[in-house]
């Protein structure tokens, strides 16, 4: 499998107490929190393309432009989609939106990169040891 165009990846969550923005901070606002929503989409967008991913590769997440529409309570089930629009060399754009069991709650776009995770890795625990 080839990661083209086209590719999309989903992940439905219900809505619990800890995924609220009361649970992050936001005293007494029981609704999904923006935070916890972006987690959704960047991980529909990791599902997209793992199953085309080479061993040892993954992606990262370098940008992401969301417009949270609207309020999910605690109970309702929320489904994150990601859709690969554009692939341009290790560049990935997504295309993301969430809908909950009344309405679209987000949209927007995400872009990844493809990287080999034992140099990323490697990377990391140089800059890690630098502090």
């Amino acid at each position: 499998m080839e990661i083209a165009p086209g590719l999309v990846g989903e992940i439905e969550i219900t809505v619990a107490p800890a995924d609220t923005a009361d649970a992050l901070g936001n005293a007494g606002v029981h609704v999904l929190a923006t935070p916890r929503l972006v987690a959704l989409l960047e991980a529909a967008a990791i599902r997209a393309v793992e199953p085309a991913l080479a061993a040892g590769a993954g992606t990262v997440g370098t940008r992401l432009d969301v417009r949270h529409l609207a309020a999910t309570p605690v109970g309702m089930r929320v489904r994150a989609r990601a859709t690969v629009r554009e692939v341009d060399g290790r560049r990935l754009l997504y295309d993301v939106e969430a809908h909950d069991e009344t309405e679209q709650v987000a949209e927007g776009t995400h872009e990844r990169f493809q990287i080999d995770q034992g140099r990323f890795l490697a990377r990391v625990a140089a800059k890690a040891r630098r502090t």
